[in-house]
């Protein structure tokens, strides 16, 4: 803990490493691994994280919008960075000024990124994206081959991969999925029969890696799991997985209230007996929700507290009656380890109603992000991207 920092998430890099270390020997040497770093890297920092990845044997990145590609190009990153989602044809100057790969469905973006390529005499990959089933982004398959057919006429611009994504890949009954990929299967054969080199075949993320060898293709992209945490309930990772961050903050009042006390805005708790509460400067300010109010938990002494009224902006009070000895700056932990205790970010989310995604991403920038590595601390974030330690 850094003099003045009271609510912070420790990443450990050596876990995401670790990770993606795990999903390589699963797939083996001929896949690749492109890391999903989009959304600040689910919260944990993209910049340190893809870092750590690309050390561990990651050799792509994954963001979904060019703007979260510039910030690792700002970093000096220079692996290919794959921009997954939609980038309107205004945006081609963008994703060749900073050297990203994009994703593109329409021709107008095609034609738009072919135009600026070919003003800084360069080709510029690209990847197709096509809705095998989710109906989200991407074009159908009926479409493809048209599409493959137009882009080929465009000199500035080079077909370099084709992928789907899985709309169930984390359910047990992978029924849905097989179908997804039989009719992304018969749109690869497709576009390879009608001639077209597809460098880089992808579909996978981290459940379809795990559960659907028959999915792997050329690439995987793991996302959730790549952070340690279960991309499903429903079943067992077939690797161990690590988790890499821990929410923590610290103790800035405990005190003896009376019965009969109400906490909180609402007073939505009131005490039936002398209780001792702590206070710790966490809320939904934080990305900490406020649905938590009077059913989450912490950890403090290595004993669980409970969240005693509503979670406000900035603060919660917790119940330590029951733990000895507490008392202003202990640690406290949110979501990890302390002691023999631990909060997942899988409870979190249950009891939040949400999943594990949302836990992390939600973290706001104010929580700063601490980054260990080989148990030292190499490097921390802030507000605003405001660097406290220098990046190595």
């Amino acid at each position: 803990m850094l003099a003045g920092i009271v609510t912070w998430a420790e990443i450990d890099l050596d876990a995401i490493g670790a990770n993606v270390a795990a999903f390589k020997r699963h797939v083996g040497q001929r896949v690749e691994i492109i890391a999903v770093v989009k959304a600040n890297a689910y919260g944990h920092g993209a910049v340190p994280v893809a870092r750590a990845a690309l050390a561990a044997g990651a050799t792509r990145l994954a963001v979904h919008r060019a703007i979260e590609g510039i910030e690792l190009r700002r970093a000096r990153i220079d692996a290919p960075i794959l921009v997954m989602g939609y980038t309107p044809p205004d945006g081609a100057e963008l994703i060749a000024g900073w050297n990203l790969t994009p994703s593109a469905i329409t021709l107008e973006f095609a034609q738009a990124l072919c135009a600026r390529a070919e003003a800084t005499g360069r080709v510029i990959p690209l990847h197709v994206k096509v809705d095998t089933g989710m109906n989200r982004f991407g074009l159908m398959p009926g479409e493809v081959l048209d599409f493959l057919q137009a882009i080929s006429r465009l000199p500035g611009v080079r077909l370099e991969g084709l992928f789907t994504h899985f709309a169930t890949a984390d359910s047990a009954d992978s029924t849905h999925s097989l179908a997804q990929l039989k009719v992304f299967t018969q749109v690869v054969a497709a576009a390879h029969q009608a001639g077209f080199h597809l460098p880089l075949v992808h579909a996978a993320n981290s459940a379809a890696t795990m559960k659907l060898p028959q999915a792997h293709f050329d690439a995987v992209r793991p996302g959730i799991a790549m952070y340690g945490m279960h991309p499903s309930s429903e079943w067992i990772p077939p690797f161990e997985i690590r988790p890499a961050l821990t929410l923590k903050s610290r103790l800035s009042r405990v005190r003896r209230i009376p019965a009969g006390a109400g906490i909180g805005y609402g007073f939505t708790h009131v005490t039936q007996a002398p209780t001792t509460v702590a206070l710790v400067p966490v809320g939904y300010g934080d990305g900490y929700h406020r649905i938590l109010s009077n059913k989450g938990a912490v950890l403090v002494g290595g004993q669980r507290a409970s969240i005693l009224g509503r979670v406000s902006m900035d603060q919660i009070v917790v119940d330590v009656s029951h733990i000895p000895g507490v008392q202003q700056d202990d640690e406290v932990v949110l979501v990890g380890r302390q002691g023999a205790e631990q909060i997942q970010a899988e409870e979190v989310a249950l009891l939040s109603g949400t999943i594990n995604y949302e836990v992390t991403t939600a973290l706001l920038p104010r929580v700063a992000r601490l980054y260990l590595q080989g148990g030292d601390l190499v490097e921390v974030t802030s507000l605003g991207g405001w660097r406290m330690v220098e990046d190595r």
